[in-house]
């Protein structure tokens, strides 16, 4: 069935197969998310499998469906980590013998994983292009078989199974929102939930940096897209799967994008209200709403498929700054004050009486101008938001302490 496309009746046959082999991930409603968007939020839990993410649902499916001959010589797969680690992982249970090709910047912990789970772990190329030829050539030289990430049937037919799952879970669900790397999660899920209940509304979100799928139903097809570096990293797929396409053109309503500064805070915000560290192509979701993309919703029923949780710790720092930045919550701006003692003192002060908490101050004296009576200070300082930073730059302007850089929303200068 790889080549081909996927019903109903696959799907529900690949649930079977795969049943008590994969997590049944919860589908919880959330209070906080709900106030937040003005929707009724309910969560797919779906980076609570074993290795982190949705991908091991059609990984062991596609696994299962392969003959014993094909499966005693193993198979090859090429990806960044979600992928390669799900069909490791399953390989693994199922005696199945992986060799899984990554591009030389995958992240160590992902490398490690799937060594961890059994697998022949090959580093090429700087990108999931060249890393997939590789693993097109070592399949002909090995006769392996070649798992494809998205662009398979069985694969399509077992991410499939979280829509049947959701169904049950939430039996009234209105819209279901879906990540959209290379189309077969919401491929799958669309399938199922379109063929039992025809009226939920299927929404992807893409990253502005990778909008693979928006290409292709633009001109008709499938496509390949320039991509640019993106904080949801498993969605960064340059061309959409001829078969997910076809899938998508029958089961998608609405496809949006969503940049960067979204993503950011979506995966802030799962942190702090849902306790949930997902990765940025899991917390798609959650940024299409804080975009403004599905006001729509507001007052219904929606599900978030958050189908990811391997968030790269190294950077995890980062990305949490990034999403204060988002909200407003950490501010950056220079003033000119006095040079003389007691002028860097009153402009702490200042910013005490406003609230603002100082994280960083930095005197810039080689580029403050001929007037040695005066300094510029770079100043970063932690508010609770917007409206605070603006007060903030009231108080010093109040004060007679001029910004000369950096305006009032958070994170100029």
């Amino acid at each position: 069935m790889a080549d081909a496309d996927v019903t109903l009746a696959d799907v529900e046959a690949a649930r079977e197969r795969i049943r008590g082999g994969i997590y049944e991930s919860p589908c919880v409603e959330s209070i906080p998310l709900s106030q937040l968007t003005g929707a009724h939020v309910w969560c797919k839990l779906d980076y609570l499998q074993r290795t982190g993410s949705f991908k091991e649902r059609g990984a062991r499916n596609a696994l299962l469906r392969l003959p014993d001959d094909v499966r005693r010589r193993g198979v090859v797969a090429a990806s960044a980590g979600n992928h390669a680690q799900g069909v490791a992982y399953h390989g693994g249970l199922l005696g199945v013998p992986v060799t899984v090709v990554m591009p030389r910047f995958a992240p160590l912990i992902k490398v490690t994983n799937c060594r961890r789970f059994g697998a022949e772990v090959v580093l090429h190329g700087e990108d999931l292009t060249e890393a997939r030829a590789r693993a097109l050539e070592l399949a002909a030289e090995r006769s392996l078989a070649f798992l494809h990430p998205f662009d398979n049937a069985d694969v399509i037919a077992g991410q499939g199974t979280m829509g049947l799952e959701i169904l049950e879970q939430t039996p009234d669900v209105e819209a279901i929102v879906v990540p959209v790397g290379g189309g077969g999660l919401i491929g799958g899920i669309g399938t199922a939930v379109k063929a039992r209940k025809p009226a939920v509304e299927i929404i992807g979100v893409e990253p502005e940096n990778a909008p693979s799928l928006a290409a292709a139903f633009a001109r008709r097809g499938p496509v390949q897209v320039a991509l640019a570096p993106t904080l949801a990293d498993g969605l960064a797929v340059a061309r959409t799967g001829e078969i997910n396409y076809r899938i998508a053109t029958r089961v998608v309503d609405r496809l949006c994008t969503v940049d960067e500064a979204s993503i950011a805070l979506a995966i802030l915000r799962l942190i702090e209200l849902e306790k949930s560290v997902v990765e940025g192509a899991g917390a798609a979701s959650l940024a299409a709403f804080l975009a403004g993309k599905l006001d729509h919703l507001k007052g219904r029923k929606a599900v978030l498929v958050l189908c990811g949780g391997n968030i790269d710790l190294t950077i995890l720092d980062r990305l949490i700054d990034i999403g204060l930045v988002a909200d407003g919550r950490i501010a950056r701006f220079t003033v000119k004050i006095s040079d003389r003692p007691g002028g860097l003192a009153r402009l702490a002060q200042v910013l005490a009486d406003a609230g603002a908490s100082v994280k960083e101050i930095v005197h810039d004296r080689q580029f403050s101008g001929p007037d040695l009576s005066a300094v510029r200070v770079v100043c970063v300082v932690e508010t609770t938001g917007p409206d605070h930073v603006r007060a903030v730059h009231a108080a010093l302007g109040e004060a007679g302490i001029r910004v000369v850089a950096g305006g009032p929303a958070a994170g100029e200068g």
